[in-house]
């Protein structure tokens, strides 16, 4: 037996999945008594004269594999269905999964899968593993969508990472984020523990009774399952310093008092990584069926993508740079020419590499000196894993802000200019996973 709970959603994806001609009992179709159900069969849907019904209901129908329903992809995707339905033109199916790493393993296998939403180094992880032939090939990405954050929220013994050696982690249920990011944290960081696999709800409790010293959750925040939770004395988010052990796949990401008012304390803030999350395709080719689906799907991303930066949608949508590059991985060729085309023109632009531009030399409002003091101490800890020919500059421009920010009245004009300094450096090679963490810090700096 699975070890997650999967929606109807799931089966009525994998029914769909035959194509248009499908063929689902109607038991509406036949009226049978009481004693003739023992006998009788239910009428299809085809020999109830309901053949086209069935051909139009699964000819725009696409799958897209969420997550857990306490996680952020599961939000993501039923979002994205919300948007992008258009009735029989095309309809969106958020499927409710184990979590990251089984949706890459749903998206290779599982039949009525076309999407799905994935973490970044997930792909990495199977690359390495060796167990799926040409996996970056068959696997490919339509855009980056947002910097999910690390969240290892422990038991009030534990105070720092090290503390878990020996100790039972919680690394949510297989299939999900922390069952790639957990290995990959703990043993950058030489740090040995027993991972138990069990939802994090349920984890959450066992903590407060000692059989788990600590849960990892690879979420956006702020995360419901956080949110719902009490004040919990003593309970607490263990800090992950970011360094070059962590530049191939993850940025700089800070949690704070904002983002868990009854688990951080007012003005201070729980440093960690970031993982980014992805929003992956198989790579039909033109001539199988479930390329027109996959195609159209990627037609309305593009062109309805400034819907999903509205409320009430997660806020997390206006970070997302449809434009970034994600390491590793390979941009879906349909999804590069739609690119091209809104790069080439301009009524999308601000959902491109230029939205952080746009919104920083935008803002009218007066600058928030924490925030500011915050980025700069968060952006300054990935200087060593720039170019040397970039570091003096960065060094430069960081020296102006602290300086500003000393002042009784920073010059906002001057505060400004030094800010959009730090973007435009970073803009030179925005491929780079570092200068893309800068610049969504950047972006949120500014309201985005």
């Amino acid at each position: 037996m699975r070890t997650c709970v999967r929606s109807l959603v799931g089966t009525l994806v994998a029914i769909l999945a035959a194509g248009s001609s499908a063929v689902r009992a109607d038991p509406a179709a036949t009226e049978m008594t009481q004693g003739e159900r023992g006998h009788h069969t239910a009428q299809t849907a085809a020999s109830a004269g309901e053949a086209g019904k069935v051909a139009r209901i699964n000819d725009w129908t696409v799958g897209i594999a969420g997550g857990l329903l306490e996680g952020t992809f599961i939000r993501f995707a039923a979002e994205l269905a919300d948007v992008l339905d258009d009735g029989d033109h095309l309809r969106i199916l958020p499927v409710v999964t184990c979590g990251a790493a089984e949706n890459v393993s749903d998206l290779l296998y599982l039949q009525g899968i076309d999407v799905a939403i994935t973490a970044a180094d997930v792909l990495g992880q199977y690359k390495r593993s060796g167990e799926v032939k040409n996996i970056a090939q068959r696997i490919n990405y339509i855009s980056e969508l947002y910097i999910g954050e690390l969240h290892i929220f422990a038991r009030p013994e534990i105070k720092t990472i090290a503390d878990l050696e020996g100790k039972k982690v919680g690394f949510n249920t297989k299939g999900a984020g922390p069952t790639i990011t957990g290995p990959i944290l703990f043993e950058r960081l030489g740090v040995h523990v027993q991972p138990v696999f069990v939802n994090n709800a349920i984890a959450v409790e066992q903590m407060k009774t000692g059989e788990i010293a600590a849960i990892l959750h690879t979420v956006g925040k702020p995360n419901d399952l956080f949110m719902r939770l009490g004040p919990m004395p003593g309970f607490h988010f263990i800090p992950v310093e970011f360094d070059s052990r962590f530049a191939d796949y993850y940025v700089p990401a800070t949690l704070t008092h904002d983002d868990y008012p009854n688990l951080i304390p007012a003005e201070e803030r729980v440093d960690t990584i970031g993982i980014p999350a992805v929003l992956a395709v198989y790579n039909w080719e033109r001539e199988n069926d479930r390329f027109r689906r996959v195609e159209r799907f990627i037609e309305y991303y593009f062109a309805r993508f400034e819907r999903l930066r509205e409320a009430p949608f997660h806020p997390k949508w206006k970070d997302v740079n449809l434009a970034a590059q994600v390491p590793g991985w390979n941009r879906y060729w349909v999804a590069d020419e739609k690119l091209a085309e809104l790069m080439s023109g301009s009524q999308l632009v601000g959902s491109l590499g230029t939205s952080a531009r746009r919104r920083t030399r935008g803002s009218a409002g007066v600058l928030d000196r924490a925030r500011v003091r915050d980025f700069v101490e968060q952006a300054e800890r990935t200087l060593p894993l720039f170019p040397e020919q970039t570091r003096p500059a960065l060094t430069e421009v960081f020296e102006g802000i602290r300086s500003e920010l000393s002042a009784d009245k920073p010059d906002e004009p001057r505060l400004r200019q030094l800010l959009a300094s730090v973007r435009t450096i970073c803009e030179r090679d925005a491929t780079g996973v570092v200068n893309q963490g800068i610049l969504a810090l950047l972006a949120k700096l500014f309201g985005a």
